[in-house]
Parts: structure tokens; sequence; C-alpha cells
């Protein structure tokens, strides 16, 4: 893979994966767990893509 576009890649996950933790966090504000273990399960999946992307 181009080089420019892996680190596109990364950027962008690495972007999603902050705003995922920062969904994560609201949730556990808010008391909601179901919510917040969907929510974490969301950003382990980003947080595997984005090791694999870079």
């Amino acid at each position: 893979m181009n080089t420019a576009i892996k680190k596109n890649q990364a950027d962008i996950l690495s972007r999603l994966y902050d705003m995922k933790l920062r969904q994560v966090e609201h949730a556990l504000q808010q008391g909601n767990s179901l919510h917040c273990q969907v929510l974490q399960a969301e950003a382990e999946a980003i947080f595997n893509a984005l090791k694999l992307a870079r």
C-alpha cells in the first residue's frame, strides 16, 4: 500500500478512535453501562484497525 495512503488511513482511524473514547467517557458519566460496553467494543475494533494500518 502506498505510504501516503497508509498514513492518511492511520490519521483517520486515530481521529475516529479519539472521538470514540470521548463517547465512552460521556456514556460512563451518564451511567449507561450497556451503551458504554458497545462503545468500548467499537473503540477496540478501531484500535485494532489502527495497529494494522501503522
